[in-house]
């Protein structure tokens, strides 16, 4: 959100300040989720290696060496399985993060997206390779896309009056022309009453 919409929304300018300063300051929970899937894989990383390590106390010498050189293997390939999941997970988060307002359905346009094509910066967030595949999703898909109207709500039809009433003090409002005919209704009513 920017200050704009938040001023729409209600709050006055200078508490939009105040929230657009803390921006900076939030950690999305996109990347949250990143380093506790990072914490989880890390914990199963190590459980693997204990029970590993349990494993190579129970093998002799030449056992031992082709045990360590299997171990080793599974251990580089786990390496680069984690390596690539990691860099999926992140690559996932900063999508949906630059996706975020801009689209109706983050996860669906994420899926039409060419993600080898993208490259993360140092910061977690695309650093390149989005904005040419969202221009051409714009073209060919532009109902995915939340429609940006710039300037809020903008009125149509006649400029109303600027609170002047153009009726000459003797004549009477319509207001009053109601008033009166309602009175002499109620006098009526209670003339052909039998309790008036």
């Amino acid at each position: 959100m920017n200050k704009e919409q938040l001023i729409a929304l209600g709050l006055t300018e200078e508490q939009a300040d105040k929230v657009v300063a803390g921006f900076g300051q939030m950690i999305p929970k996109s990347r949250l989720d990143d380093k506790i899937q990072e914490v989880n894989d890390l914990k199963t990383q190590i459980a693997d290696r204990d029970q590993q390590l349990e494993e190579l106390k129970k093998v002799d010498a030449e056992g031992l060496k082709a045990k360590i050189a299997e171990l080793q293997e599974d251990n580089e390939t786990a390496k680069t399985e984690y390596e690539t999941k990691l860099k999926d997970t992140q690559l996932s988060a900063a999508l949906k993060l630059a996706l975020a307002g801009k689209v109706h359905d983050a996860d669906l346009v994420a899926s039409l997206i060419d993600k080898e094509t993208i490259e993360l910066g140092e910061d977690g967030n695309v650093a390149k390779g989005l904005d040419e595949q969202i221009k051409t999703l714009q073209e060919s898909k532009s109902f995915l896309f939340v429609q940006n109207e710039g300037g809020g709500t903008k009125l149509a039809g006649f400029t109303p009056a600027d609170g002047q009433t153009k009726t000459k003090p003797t004549e009477k409002s319509v207001g009053a022309n109601f008033a009166k005919s309602a009175n002499e209704s109620s006098k009526t009513n209670t003339e052909n009453s039998i309790w008036g």
